[in-house]
């Protein structure tokens, strides 16, 4: 049914709960797994009081430690997945990566970092949902203890 699945996560509950979901059902198709973690380029920082360079930097070593967190949960259970990192509108780069990769379905978590975010830039979730060609499975609930 599944040959390829791919998780979208930024390290929330919710992902992480969609990501044990996806890690799950890759095991069970022996399917290909994929995990991204995508930097949203709309919030960048344009001043003198904050070093862009030093936010990358941190918003990097923040999703790259989510994504080993994923990797490692995956070899767990004899999972292989790969990773990637990219920076964009969430909603785009999520899809852009599906279609690029040949993925079957695509599985990502009910809320983002945090519902302020959601009310300015809205819904990462709706717009993969109402975007995607691929069939898209919405996880809930409490993630990795």
């Amino acid at each position: 049914m599944y040959d390829a699945i791919l998780v979208a996560t930024d390290g929330s509950e919710a992902a992480t709960a969609a990501a044990d979901h996806a890690i799950e059902l890759a095991g069970q198709f022996d399917a290909r797994l994929y995990a991204i973690a995508v930097l949203e380029s709309r919030t960048e920082y344009d001043n003198a009081i904050v070093d862009p360079a030093a936010v990358d930097r941190r918003r990097r070593e923040q999703a790259t430690a989510t994504l080993e967190s994923v990797a490692d949960a995956a070899a767990d259970v004899d999972v292989s997945v790969e990773t990637a990192i990219r920076s964009g509108v969430p909603s785009e780069e999520i899809i852009a990566y599906a279609d690029e990769h040949g993925v079957d379905a695509i599985v990502i978590g009910t809320r983002g970092r945090s519902s302020f975010q959601n009310a300015i830039l809205g819904s990462t979730v709706d717009r993969v949902v109402r975007t995607a060609a691929q069939p898209v499975l919405v996880v809930g609930g409490v993630g990795r203890q």
